[in-house]
């Protein structure tokens, strides 16, 4: 069994001053082999503080542009011979410019993040995205769409900070596990 830890808009300092403090323990406890942060990281003391638990790979988020540019947009990667894919979900910078407008006008659309994942990773076994603040951990074509909510702070939507665990069984098998940081 392989475990990862999921997590994504850390927002620290400018949502938050620290990483929520049952996050790490949530990692360790796991024994997560790796650590996947779908942006908006914010500073980059929060990845060395994440890697003192696992290896962490990370991809831009929309607030990462300043201070974390070497950041890539989005990631694929291996773990125990399944594709992941990992990204934020913004895009370029029009296409954020874009869709905050429309969010604006209409309200946080999950669906078009999801979609815009599958789309990007079309030989993933599992996507994971993040950008909304809304946890997702459901089956879309045979894929695993997964967001790990917000790890920051809790929304309108959702009460309280969340995580996530993705688990790959030895025989290829993918399970998502959401976790509400309390």
């Amino acid at each position: 069994m392989i475990n990862l830890g999921i997590l994504s808009d850390t927002h620290i300092p400018d949502r938050r001053r620290a990483l929520h403090p049952g996050l790490i323990p949530l990692f360790r406890e796991a024994g997560v082999c790796a650590i996947l942060h779908a942006g908006d990281v914010c500073a980059p003391w929060v990845l060395s503080q994440l890697e003192q638990v696992a290896p962490v790979h990370a991809v831009r988020g929309n607030r990462d542009w300043v201070l974390l540019p070497h950041l890539p947009r989005t990631l694929q990667l291996e773990f125990g011979g399944l594709q992941i894919g990992l990204m934020h979900g913004q895009g370029r910078f029009w296409r954020y410019v874009t869709d905050k407008g429309r969010g604006m006008v209409e309200g946080a659309n999950v669906e078009l993040y999801l979609k815009r994942a599958l789309a990007t990773f079309p030989e993933a076994s599992a996507v994971i995205f993040g950008h909304t603040h809304l946890p997702v951990n459901t089956w879309v074509d045979g894929k695993l769409a997964f967001n790990p909510g917000c790890a920051c702070c809790p929304g309108k939507k959702h009460p309280y900070p969340t995580a996530g665990l993705l688990h790959l069984s030895d025989e290829g098998k993918i399970t998502g596990e959401i976790i509400a940081l309390t």
